[in-house]
């Protein structure tokens, strides 16, 4: 005869623990209803209150059924069902995790480097700045976007919550490396990897250019007129792309918290201005110091067009994605300024090391305007501030069109050299949000705010804090084994 330990429950000294059993209900409840209350106080939802009775069943009450599927007569049934409970509360768990307190990332580009260095696998903290409230709470776990192997939405846009953050260790500061949503994938061309905007404006002056029609260099243009052509461009871009479905995709907007994640460092504080002059960095007239880790890209010329050797690329530490690139003297390759005074001073293997000049380098921010920029020579440009009004005119409108119709949700029209906002004309226009400046260490290769502009606050996802696995990687995405070194390496440390 089966011991009923479900009926029958003895101590060691054999009396019955009934009475002692209840209490000891009472204290997981207890604990567990603090730890709830605790939470929702930090997120400031009370609506939450709601799941507290069904805490009470669980623990004390027990009317409801939670694991039913104990008492399937079918053996097969009853395994089924357990590896169905179980991956249902590995899957809430992991999507409570993700979203208040820590979220894995990998490093897909060597626009960090040598900071941050692809193949590297990252603890993102989000109690750093503070976790946002979901704002698109129905979404699948470990997606960002899209659901692998099927490759349909991983969300459903309804319901789409305000934006808040609760309150974290800290804000953003000056040198943080920062994961946020990327700012211009509120658009994106599903089949097209890259940015939905430069893609309209360049298929729009292809398709002007074939009706015979020669667009005029833009920074010869007036303010005026450039915003108008801008305008022509890409519409006429927009309908080519929407039809291109063969090529590009389909077209699809997503919201803020599900667009790609992104990686930089930020050099540049809501309220500050921000200019580079030289590759040199300067906030509001400051020359800011610039870190070792840096990179740019160097025409290197060597003796009898020789190749790195391994030992030299370690000693160097120069990626595997980069070696081949020692010959390219169009580009040319990254290095820290360290590593080409090495290259220089090696006589034997090298004739010359020669740093790329600047000069204007693909569709810089803002798009719909020419200032005469360059990815070393940029600005000044003002970062938006909450609560900060700025002055607007036809020379800056481009610049903070994006932030006022885009991010903070409002109607903006040039209009017989009129500046018009939820149809009434202004001059002036007051931030709701505070914006950011992020720029990669790999300065000559890196997608950064030089080409899409102002980080949103409601876009900060987190902090990195360490490395957990550090893969060797190639530029075709296959991995050589592991960096052992950068192991539990604090992202910090790492300067």
């Amino acid at each position: 005869m089966a011991f009923d330990y479900k009926n029958f429950k003895k101590t060691r000294s054999g009396k019955n623990e009934t009475s002692e059993w209840a209490g000891w209900k009472w204290v997981k409840f207890s604990v567990a209803t603090i730890c709830y209350l605790a939470f929702l106080y930090w997120v400031e939802s009370w609506w939450g209150l709601i799941v507290v009775p069904f805490i009470y069943d669980a623990y004390i009450s027990k009317k409801i059924k939670w694991t039913w599927w104990k008492e399937l007569e079918s053996d097969m049934a009853r395994t089924i069902m357990s590896w169905v409970d179980a991956i249902v509360f590995a899957l809430v768990a992991v999507y409570f995790v993700n979203n208040f307190f820590f979220q894995n990332y990998q490093i897909p580009s060597s626009s960090l480097e040598k900071t941050l260095m692809t193949g590297d696998f990252l603890l993102v903290s989000k109690m750093s700045y503070g976790p946002r409230i979901p704002q698109t709470p129905l979404t699948m776990p470990l997606t960002q976007h899209t659901m692998p192997l099927i490759n349909c939405k991983s969300y459903i846009e309804w319901p789409q919550w305000e934006y808040r953050r609760v309150k974290g260790f800290g804000k953003v500061e000056y040198g943080d490396i920062v994961v946020f949503n990327y700012p211009a994938g509120d658009t994106v061309a599903v089949g097209y990897n890259g940015d939905y905007y430069s893609l309209c404006y360049q298929e729009g002056c292809i398709a002007v250019n074939a009706q015979g029609y020669q667009v005029p260099l833009m920074e010869t243009l007036p303010a005026s007129e450039q915003n108008a052509l801008f305008n022509q461009i890409y519409n006429i871009g927009k309908q080519v792309v929407a039809n291109k479905t063969n090529i590009y995709g389909s077209v699809t907007s997503r919201p803020a918290d599900r667009r790609e994640n992104y990686v930089k460092r930020c050099v540049g504080l809501p309220g500050q201005t921000f200019e580079m002059k030289d590759k040199v960095i300067y906030i509001d007239g400051e020359q800011q110091e610039t870190p070792q880790q840096v990179q740019f890209n160097y025409k290197v010329y060597t003796r009898n067009s020789q190749i790195l050797s391994d030992e030299m690329c370690e000693e160097l530490n120069i990626s595997d994605e980069d070696r081949d690139k020692i010959l390219d003297h169009n580009s040319g390759i990254p290095l820290t300024r360290m590593a080409a005074e090495k290259l220089r001073a090696n006589k034997a293997f090298c004739d010359s090391v020669v740093e790329v000049k600047d000069g204007y380098w693909g569709n810089l921010y803002p798009l719909n305007h020419q200032y005469g920029w360059t990815r070393d020579n940029y600005g000044p440009i003002w970062i938006p501030a909450k609560g900060q009004s700025i002055e607007l005119t036809l020379d800056n409108i481009a610049i903070y069109e994006r932030p006022i119709r885009v991010y903070e949700n409002n109607s903006l029209e040039v209009k017989d050299g009129a500046i018009y906002i939820n149809g009434e004309p202004t001059s002036t226009y007051t931030f709701k949000m505070d914006y950011y400046w992020m720029m990669g260490d790999n300065r000559h290769n890196s997608p950064d705010s030089r080409y899409w502009g102002f980080v949103p606050e409601d876009h900060v996802v987190g902090k990195p804090l360490f490395i957990w696995l550090s893969l060797i990687t190639d530029r075709y995405g296959k991995s050589h084994g592991v960096r052992w070194s950068r192991l539990f390496t604090w992202v910090d440390n790492i300067q």
